[in-house]
């Protein structure tokens, strides 16, 4: 089957047709605006595979860390009936999972060091049941939380910042005081570090202490849990379970899924996505109307071919079809070598930082500062294709000025000094 004779002319006008210097320059500015268009779409598909991968992987750790939902008395209370809420907790068929917790803050000291911490008072015998971290600890931290021997397990960056090892002594000292003839002077608990964990998250490796919940109850002076953690077969389904255990719960008690509890990290994740997204893609769009100069250029200099055709026979669309058909093929090469590039360096960014880091001696990412350690990458079919087609429809708006002008080559003016 033969091809229209538009298809093969624009073809032919990309590779820039004659050898003639003039021909190689605008052949030089249309592998300009291919090269544009592919950086611009590669660079699209890493800075967003990277957004991507770091809201993951943050989000993964911290619920390795932090349950689905977090079910709680107001001020820090202990629950009326603990019992009563776990029962109907467990009832909900989209929970997997459901333990009692306390949870407040208070100051760790050892020696002149004193720290804020978090401290989470759990029980390690269903902690496993809401926490993958809990899985980990089980038989190198967990299990020895004994309650009466008052032991803690400290965050690894807490304890380094502390000095201090397994079986070393801390002081906690808790926030509210204790009432004396001298005045109220606060309650200090000595405690033994029988572990240290490393979840990955700098915010809860550096601040997060976990002792039995009974240890807790008593130097917190609470008759009992002051809340209950939960774990759902999907983590996406948390609002609705939530909404859900709101109703149903006969006690009054706060609920808190996993997505409010950092919503502001979060909101500022999609939005500085959603700008990279603008930025980038303008990028794009000044590749892709490169593409205008570089049609106008070829109008300019196939003017005589033009009005050959148009004496032929040929109707101003075809005239106007052969440079769409060249603009498109410049659009539609530079967003598959994109494509490409940007798969290609996401998939193996993993391989790529380390050995940019081990060659600039430097790391990119502190985690101190952006709470992970290495760069993640998640390419989402959902951000490529768009970007293609962004990439493809601006390519294709760019040609039509030029193939406009080409359609309205008056033959007789342009054969005149030929």
């Amino acid at each position: 089957m033969q091809l229209p004779y538009e298809l093969i002319l624009g073809w032919r006008y990309t590779r820039a047709g004659r050898a003639t210097r003039r021909n190689g320059f605008i052949s030089f500015i249309s592998g300009v605006s291919m090269l544009g268009i592919a950086l611009g779409v590669a660079a699209l598909i890493i800075v967003l595979s990277v957004m991507n991968g770091f809201q993951k992987e943050v989000r993964d750790r911290m619920l390795g860390v932090v349950s689905h939902i977090e079910i709680f008395a107001p001020n820090g209370e202990a629950l009326p009936d603990a019992t009563r809420t776990l029962t109907q907790v467990r009832s909900n068929p989209a929970v997997i999972g459901a333990a009692p917790f306390i949870a407040t803050q208070a100051l760790l000291a050892r020696g002149e060091d004193m720290k804020g911490t978090l401290v989470r008072g759990i029980d390690p015998a269903r902690e496993g049941e809401v926490t993958d971290l809990a899985l980990e600890l089980k038989n190198t931290g967990l299990n020895r939380l004994i309650p009466g021997e008052f032991g803690v397990v400290l965050g690894a960056e807490l304890a380094r910042s502390l000095g201090v090892l397994q079986g070393d002594k801390v002081t906690l000292v808790a926030p509210s005081g204790q009432v004396t003839p001298a005045g109220v002077v606060p309650r200090l608990k000595q405690m033994t570090v029988v572990g240290t964990f490393d979840s990955g998250h700098f915010e809860y490796d550096s601040g997060l202490v976990l002792m039995h919940i009974e240890d807790a109850a008593r130097i917190f002076r609470l008759e009992g849990p002051s809340g209950v953690r939960v774990r759902l077969r999907d983590l996406h389904l948390a609002r609705e379970v939530a909404a859900q255990l709101a109703a149903t719960l006969t006690d009054k008690l706060l609920i808190r899924d996993w997505t409010r509890q950092n919503r502001t990290w979060f909101a500022a994740v999609q939005l500085e996505k959603r700008m990279m997204f603008i930025i980038l893609t303008l990028i794009v769009a000044v590749a892709a109307f490169n593409l205008v100069s570089t049609l106008v250029m070829t109008v300019t200099d196939k003017r005589a071919d033009i009005a050959i055709l148009r004496t032929l026979g040929a109707s101003p669309a075809s005239i106007m079809g052969i440079f769409v058909v060249q603009g498109a093929m410049v659009g539609v090469i530079g967003t598959l070598a994109g494509l490409a590039m940007g798969l290609g360096v996401a998939f193996n960014i993993d391989v790529i930082v380390p050995a940019l880091e081990q060659l600039f001696r430097a790391s990119f990412l502190p985690k101190d500062i952006y709470l992970i350690s290495r760069m993640p990458s998640d390419p989402q079919q959902a951000d490529i294709l768009p970007i293609a087609v962004i990439s493809l429809v601006l390519a294709f708006v760019a040609t039509l000025y030029p193939s406009w002008r080409a359609s309205r080559v008056n033959p007789a003016e342009a054969l005149r000094y030929e």
